[in-house]
């Protein structure tokens, strides 16, 4: 597969396109992101479906811009896609084959079953739930997908849409006629079809999330993997559904959201009755990621390797940890189950723990003296993919405050929704500490030796003065007394 691939969404509202960058096989990262809403289906569905002049054109403006921007960042492959708004039009042929002929770009027109599929093994890949019901509430459909231990097993999709639903029956009032189009399309859905996990994609979904995390003023403000609870935001939805459209602004909707946002509530109101969801979970990535996916893992199943992390790998490879991280990943493993095993230490916090011993030294690639610090900004922020947000915040803070004996009084209070309890951040915090302190630097086990006596931890370094004076500073803790020789 071509180091930068880029890929392009159009969709029945917006055209979008990615480009993403390999680090190493299934590593990658975001290095380039345009959208253009350009409405391709702006008066389709009051006319049989035919695209009309004005809105290709628009279309065909932002796909040459796209063209300039691929060539600029030297993409050596390009996926082009076009979902519902192309796939109802009767007279798709000739703007596809003027786009191939004028701008050399293939556009593949993908039916909805297909379109779910890559939504659904988008979140399956790259979110961190390991079973949930996808749905993307687009302009022109409605997809969904079934996806259990990260693979995709059922899909649908349904002619549900916003900008239909709007030019069909919200230009005219006739909200009685939108409820009763939702209705006998999601007839269509098996009567079994359940699941308490509904994640989000497309941007009814993203756009309610982001109006909620501002509502609540959470600190976190990562919108791929934002959850809430359905029941505790169901009041706050039926307002906006319910409000004219003067009142929307107030009440938190965007301007380029107003005329659109409360026929995709309302689907995604219906949607939740139907299959008794209790959360919602938001994604910052869909069909284009899918795409991207299934060319990246055609020959593993469309799923990444077990306990691969592609977020993970692709730090790593952009910020090279030295030969010894084996060393420290492996003892410092040691030293947390045997911690575990003597102590209040939880184990359920390994893996988190070895995440951040893992990641605790890329910030030194940017500044020696402030490492921890732009560690802990670069994990905040890149950690994307299959982290909750609890997680992240959790390896962040444990790398922000290596060396140090405890987190911070301010920071534990900042991310308190986030972080466990005072004395369980800082009982990990302090153990990472002492890991980084005993490993970082050793590559030798004959001259270390650990045990722990009376709830005591016993350190022996031999012919290490260096190491004794470190471990004096972390001496003096409220979670485990350290006995040197």
């Amino acid at each position: 597969m071509a180091k930068r691939t880029a890929v392009i969404d159009i969709g029945s509202n917006s055209i979008r396109l990615v480009i993403f960058e390999k680090t190493s096989r299934f590593a990658f990262h975001l290095i380039h992101e345009a959208k253009s809403r350009v409405r391709i289906s702006e008066n389709a569905y009051q006319n049989a479906g035919q695209l009309q002049e004005a809105p290709l054109k628009r279309a065909f403006k932002a796909l040459k811009e796209f063209s300039y921007i691929i060539n600029e960042y030297q993409v050596r492959k390009t996926l082009c896609i076009a979902t519902s708004a192309l796939r109802d039009a009767p007279n798709k042929k000739a703007f596809i084959t003027r786009v191939k002929k004028e701008l050399h770009l293939d556009i593949k027109v993908i039916d909805g079953k297909k379109e779910a599929y890559l939504g659904g093994i988008s979140v399956a890949n790259l979110l961190h739930l390991d079973s949930a019901l996808s749905v993307d509430i687009g302009g022109g459909s409605t997809e969904l997908a079934l996806y259990k231990d990260k693979k995709v097993i059922e899909t649908f999709s349904l002619d549900l849409g916003t900008v239909r639903l709007k030019e069909l029956y919200f230009d005219t009032n006739d909200i009685a006629g939108a409820k009763q189009h939702i209705e006998q399309e999601l007839l269509k859905l098996p009567q079994e079809l359940s699941h308490e996990n509904i994640v989000g994609i497309g941007g009814t979904l993203r756009a309610i999330s982001k109006m909620i995390m501002k509502k609540e003023n959470v600190s976190f403000q990562k919108l791929h993997g934002y959850c809430f609870k359905v029941k505790s935001q169901k009041d706050y939805i039926k307002s906006i559904i319910n409000a004219p459209q003067n009142k929307l602004l107030g009440l938190g909707v965007k301007k380029d959201r107003i005329d659109l946002i409360q026929a995709g509530l309302l689907i995604l109101s219906a949607l939740i009755k139907k299959v008794e969801a209790s959360f919602i979970t938001s994604s910052g990535v869909g069909v284009r990621e899918g795409l991207f996916l299934a060319d990246l893992l055609r020959t593993q199943h469309h799923k990444f390797p077990n306990n691969y992390n592609p977020s993970v790998r692709s730090l790593l490879d952009r910020f090279p940890q030295g030969k010894s991280t084996s060393y420290l990943i492996q003892e410092s493993s040691k030293l947390f189950d045997l911690l575990a095993n003597e102590t209040s230490l939880d184990s359920k916090y390994k893996e988190v723990f070895l995440f951040a011993i893992k990641l605790s030294q890329i910030g030194k690639e940017i500044n020696y003296y402030e490492a921890p610090r732009h560690s802990y900004y670069i994990l905040l922020n890149s950690l994307n993919y299959n982290f909750s947000h609890k997680d992240t915040v959790l390896i962040s803070s444990l790398v922000r405050y290596q060396g140090k004996k405890q987190i911070n009084k301010p920071h534990l209070e900042k991310y308190k929704n986030y972080l466990p309890e005072p004395e369980v951040s800082n009982a990990l915090i302090f153990s990472l500490s002492l890991c980084l302190c005993l490993f970082n630097n050793f590559k030798s086990e004959e001259s270390l030796i650990l045990c722990m006596k009376k709830g005591s931890l016993e350190i022996e370094a031999k012919d290490n003065y260096f190491l004794k004076e470190q471990l004096l500073n972390l001496q003096e803790n409220s979670f485990l007394s350290l006995n040197i020789k």
